[in-house]
């Protein structure tokens, strides 16, 4: 404990010295060696320190060069305002717009601003297909055969010895397979609901999960949340008489980024289980974190099988492979029912390929540079945002994931925002897409997954500028 308040005391006094002004952007920080000496800590502390700085976007490394103090803290770029969702259920789903924007999907002449997936150039490609050759190889009958309902046993037993990582203290018999994370989520409510039950959301949310709890015909409250810490637990706990069961993305939100508190997660976890209302849980972000450290899960402080953890790799290794899973706890047999007559057996190749891959380490290696990028291509849309959009633009500041959420002062109706900038060759995802209620007109969410280039920064120029002739002109 004691150790753990240094390391926040020495974290925090740097930061507060970087957003003072104190440090100055471009100034070489103490290397981990005096660092460590200096305050008494050990030289591991010491690159956590500023690993978690790192991850706050106020210090940057340079490699065979040291810690620096980031360009980034003196953007003065605020914070998007916290959100503020009406507290009753409300379904006017925005289809005509989310089929339009991901209707883009796949399209090479455009810039995919709006899709929240990694670019194929961030990717492991050329090993992914000898692991698909590989399993074809090993597999009985080249993998044309079932698997068992419960899926591939050497990637159940993967993902269990990852889950150590976070507590989550899985073993493989607790896992199930899937058809990616959504296809997991779609399997959690339909056996956790029936229609006309209310779920809980956090607003704003991932469009597809919108999408999915309208067509099963529930009633959705949305909970307000703030940029940085996540859900309003304040809100939540309101909610509670209202709510069937709880739906949360607590790592790396898209649209926001937030990574939520331990703290936050464990009263969550107990206020629902006191209640009795299943947590499903969306983890698909949690490997993408940009700090010193795996941020442990909602499940992480599960006593008694309450938290349904979703995961898959679509947003970290191969979004087309549709390799997800789900750990149901005590919902276990409602879950292995469900996929029996919905999916019986999973793709047997891919899965085998997915934890051939996980089995040799090749997938933390990737995630390692992976992660490394994200936050680089962050700063850099950052920087740009800075420089090219009007005056009094506000920006998320993701602590992993892939999304940036812009929100852009009155004025401007991102819907009508994205119409012209298609024209630009650029395709972004409107506020409006990650909500049923009438709000974030102003917002959009940009992707961050995409390769840095020169011609990527002259698309968030162009797009900046369109939004300040909107905000001056309107286009009436």
């Amino acid at each position: 404990m004691k150790r753990d308040f240094l390391y926040n005391e020495i974290a925090g006094n740097i930061a507060n010295k970087i957003k003072a002004g104190i440090l100055k952007a471009g100034e070489r920080l103490p290397s981990i060696r005096i660092l460590s000496k200096e305050h008494g800590i050990s030289m591991n502390t010491a690159k956590r320190i500023y690993l978690e700085l790192e991850a706050q976007s106020l210090v940057q490394s340079k490699p065979q060069s040291g810690f620096f103090v980031s360009p980034l803290s003196y953007l003065k770029l605020t914070l998007p305002e916290p959100s503020a969702p009406l507290s009753v259920s409300n379904n006017t789903e925005p289809n005509d717009l989310i089929n339009d924007v991901y209707s883009t999907m796949g399209r090479n002449d455009l810039t995919l601003f709006s899709i929240g997936v990694p670019s194929g150039s961030l990717l492991p490609l050329a090993r992914l297909k000898k692991e698909i050759v590989l399993a074809t190889r090993e597999l009985k009958e080249g993998g044309t055969e079932y698997e068992t309902l419960q899926g591939n046993v050497k990637l159940r037993r993967m993902i269990a010895a990852r889950s150590l990582s976070w507590e989550g203290n899985l073993k493989e018999s607790d896992i199930i397979t899937s058809h990616g994370c959504m296809n997991a989520l779609s399997l959690c409510l339909m056996a956790l609901t029936k229609p006309g039950d209310t779920l809980a959301l956090e607003s704003p949310c991932y469009p597809g999960i919108l999408q999915l709890a309208v067509s099963l015909g529930l009633n959705v409250v949305e909970v307000a949340t703030h940029p940085v810490s996540g859900i309003d637990i304040h809100a939540l706990k309101k909610l509670l008489p209202k709510i069937n069961v709880c739906l949360l993305v607590p790592n790396f939100n898209t649209p926001l980024g937030y990574c939520m508190p331990d703290e936050s997660k464990k009263e969550i976890v107990a206020l629902l289980s006191m209640a009795n209302i299943p947590l499903i849980e969306d983890d698909t972000y949690g490997d993408i974190y940009f700090g010193a450290e795996r941020p442990k899960c909602c499940k992480s402080f599960d006593m008694d099988g309450n938290v349904l953890w979703c995961s898959s790799i679509s947003k970290t290794l191969a979004p087309g492979y549709r390799v997800g899973w789900v750990a149901p706890g005590k919902y276990k047999d409602q879950i292995l029912k469900l996929k029996l007559v919905h999916s019986l057996s999973a793709t047997s190749v891919v899965h085998e390929a997915v934890a051939n891959f996980l089995m040799t380490g090749r997938y933390d290696n990737h995630l390692r540079r992976f992660r490394k990028t994200l936050q680089e291509n962050y700063q850099h849309y950052a920087l740009a945002i800075a420089e090219y959009f009007p005056y009094g633009t506000k920006i998320s500041r993701p602590q992993g994931g892939l999304a940036l959420w812009v929100e852009f002062p009155k004025g401007i109706d991102t819907v009508e925002l994205y119409k012209y900038a298609l024209k630009k060759q650029i395709s972004v995802a409107p506020g409006r897409m990650f909500t049923l209620q009438n709000q974030f007109q102003n917002c959009l969410r940009l992707c961050i997954g995409l390769q840095w280039t020169d011609d990527l920064r002259l698309k968030l120029r162009q797009l900046g500028n369109l939004a300040k002739i909107f905000l001056n002109n309107n286009f009436s």
